[in-house]
C-alpha cells in the first residue's frame, strides 16, 4: 500500500511539476520546536555529543530534502538555548532550569555554524510573553520573575509577562538585541502567541490598563491591547535594524487575520479565533507600516476546507503583503494515512499545496511544522520534495527594501584538476560582505541560463570546491562563480573556467 501511494504521488507531482516551473528563489523552511522537546532535543538530559548529533542529523535530513532555512525556537518560555545574562538556560536541555550543558557548548552558535556550513539560513524563533507552561513548575533561581514579580500574570494554568507594561516590552526587546548583537542569525522570528488564546476567564491586565492606558477608555480596551503589541513590534524592528540592518524580522501569525463577517477587509472564512480580535495582533498593519520583513501565516488546513480554505487564504494573504515578503506555513503534522480527514490521508495534499502557492504571484515560499514529522510516514512526501518539488536548489528570496546592492565579484578564479579556488576582495561594509558562493556549470557549447535552477550546483561558504566526475566519457564544462551577500543579492558572475568532468 505504501509503495502504491508513493507511485500515485510520483506521477501526480511529475505531472503538475511539468506545468509549474521550480523557481530559483524560494523560501523553504522547517520549524524546529524546542518547547516540551517537540523536535529537539528529543528529550531533556541528553549529553552534549548526543545533542550535537541530533542537530547534524536534523540538518542533514532537511538539506537532503532541499530546505534552505531552519526556524529554531531559542526562547520558548523566557529561557535561553544559549548563554545569557538576561535569562536562564532552558529546562528543555538538561531537564533542570538554569543548568548549562555539560560539557559546555553554545547550542545556538552550533546550530548557526552548522546551518551556514550547509548554505542554510538560521531564523531565531522567540516567544515574547510566555514565562511558564505550568504556573507551578519551578523556575531557575535567577529568573526575571523573582526580580520583578509585578511583571508576571497567571492566566489559566500558565504564566505570562504582562504585555501592557512598558517594562516588559523593554525587557523582551533587550533579549532580542542581545541575540542580534552576539550571534550571526539571519532573522528574528515570532510566532502567533502574543496575547494568549482566550479562555473563559478575562485576561488579568486590569492594573496595567489603569496605570498605562494612554487615554484609552475601558470600552476600547481591545484597541489598547492591539496598540501594546504594535508598540513592541515597532520597537523590535527598530532595535534589530539599528544593530544589524541585514537581520530580517518575521512573524508567523495564526492563519486568519479577521473574518469577513466582522470586517469587510477580512477573508471569506469562519475561523473561531483570529489574530486581530483574539490575539490582539494587527498583523497586516505591521506589513503595511514596514515593521516586519516577512509574514508567514500558519495555513494548517487543507485545500477546500469548508470554513478556512487553504487556497482562499493564501490568495487573501498575498493581497495583503504590502511589498513585503509573504510565505506560507504548512501543517505537515496533519498528514497521516490514518487521518479521519480525507484530504490529510491523501498523499497529494501537501504537494498540491506547494504547487498551488507557486501559481500565486507574490507568494515566495513555504515553511513546514514541524521537523520531527519528516521522520515518519508522510505517504511519499519526502520523496516528492527530494526528487521533484525541491529537486533543484533554491535561494532564499532577496529583500530589496533592506538592501539591493550586490557584493563585488570574485577577483580571481583558478583551476587545478577538478578543483577550483577563488579570491574575493574586501567588502566596504558588513551589508555587502559575501556570505555564500554560487557555482554555475554548463556544458561547453551550450548557453548558460542563470535563471534556471538547474544551472547552479551548490551554495556554500569557503574559497574552493572539488568537483566529482559527471560522465563516463569526460566532457568539457564551463564553471562560473558568483557571490551572494547576507540578503542573497548576487554579484556578477566570474569569467568561465573550463573543466573536464
Amino acid at each position: 500500500m505504501r509503495y502504491l501511494l508513493f507511485l500515485v504521488t510520483f506521477f501526480l507531482v511529475y505531472t503538475i511539476e511539468a506545468q509549474v516551473y521550480s523557481p530559483k528563489f524560494e523560501f523553504r523552511a522547517v520549524w524546529v520546536a524546542t518547547v516540551n522537546n517537540i523536535d529537539w532535543p528529543s528529550k531533556s538530559g541528553l549529553s552534549t555529543e548526543q545533542q550535537k548529533k541530533e542537530i547534524t542529523d536534523i540538518l542533514n535530513l532537511h538539506q537532503d530534502l532541499g530546505m534552505n532555512a531552519i526556524i529554531l525556537q531559542v526562547r520558548p518560555a523566557a529561557d535561553a538555548f544559549y548563554p545569557s545574562n538576561l535569562e536562564p538556560w532552558s529546562r528543555y536541555l538538561s531537564g533542570i532550569p538554569g543548568q548549562a550543558p555539560e560539557p559546555f557548548y553554545d547550542p545556538l552558535k552550533f546550530w548557526i555554524d552548522q546551518c551556514h556550513k550547509r548554505g542554510m539560513e538560521l531564523h531565531a524563533w522567540l516567544n515574547p510573553y510566555r514565562v511558564a507552561q505550568k504556573a507551578d513548575e519551578p523556575l531557575a533561581g535567577n529568573h526575571i520573575a523573582f526580580e520583578h514579580p509585578e511583571w508576571i500574570l497567571k492566566y489559566g494554568n500558565k504564566l505570562y509577562f504582562d504585555p501592557g507594561l512598558p517594562q516588559t516590552r523593554e525587557f523582551v526587546t533587550s533579549v532580542v538585541k542581545d541575540i542580534v548583537l552576539r550571534y550571526d542569525v539571519d532573522a528574528i522570528h515570532f510566532d502567533d502567541y502574543f496575547y494568549p488564546y482566550p479562555l473563559a476567564e478575562e485576561f488579568p491586565d486590569t492594573t496595567s490598563f489603569k496605570t498605562y492606558n494612554r487615554g484609552f477608555f475601558p470600552e476600547n480596551k481591545a484597541d489598547w491591547r492591539r496598540e501594546n503589541v504594535d508598540i513592541i513590534i515597532e520597537m523590535l524592528n527598530d532595535t534589530i535594524k539599528a544593530v544589524k540592518p541585514w537581520v530580517k524580522f518575521g512573524i508567523s501569525p495564526f492563519g486568519v487575520w479577521r473574518n469577513k463577517a466582522d470586517d469587510p477587509l477580512g477573508s471569506d472564512t469562519k475561523a473561531g479565533a483570529t489574530n486581530y480580535d483574539h490575539l490582539y495582533a494587527n498583523i497586516i498593519k505591521w506589513q503595511e507600516k514596514g515593521w516586519i520583513d516577512y509574514c508567514l501565516p500558519q495555513l494548517y488546513w487543507q485545500i477546500g476546507h469548508p470554513l478556512v480554505d487553504f487556497e482562499l487564504l493564501a490568495n487573501w494573504w498575498k493581497n495583503h503583503a504590502y511589498k513585503r515578503a509573504m510565505y506560507i506555513g504548512h501543517g505537515v503534522y496533519k498528514s497521516d494515512p490514518a487521518s479521519t480527514i480525507k484530504e490529510w490521508a491523501m498523499a497529494e495534499e501537501l504537494p498540491k499545496q506547494i504547487q498551488t502557492l507557486r501559481k500565486i504571484r507574490g507568494i515566495g515560499g513555504s515553511a513546514f511544522y514541524s521537523s520531527k514529522h519528516f521522520l515518519r510516514d508522510l505517504m511519499g512526501f519526502q520523496d516528492s520534495l527530494k526528487n521533484h518539488l525541491y529537486k533543484t536548489t533554491a535561494l532564499v528570496p532577496p529583500m530589496p527594501w533592506l538592501d539591493s546592492i550586490p557584493p563585488q565579484p570574485v577577483v580571481k578564479i583558478k583551476k587545478r584538476g577538478k578543483k577550483i579556488k577563488w579570491e574575493v576582495c574586501d567588502a566596504e561594509d558588513e551589508m555587502n560582505t559575501p556570505a555564500r558562493v554560487l557555482i554555475y556549470i554548463n556544458e561547453k557549447g551550450t548557453n548558460l541560463d542563470i535563471d534556471d535552477p538547474n544551472s547552479f550546483i551548490s551554495i556554500l561558504k569557503g574559497d574552493e570546491y572539488q568537483f566529482e566526475r559527471l560522465n563516463r566519457k569526460k566532457k568539457k564544462y564551463e564553471v562560473r562563480i558568483s557571490l551572494l551577500d547576507r540578503l542573497n543579492n548576487e554579484s556578477e558572475r566570474s569569467k568561465p573556467v573550463v573543466l573536464k568532468l
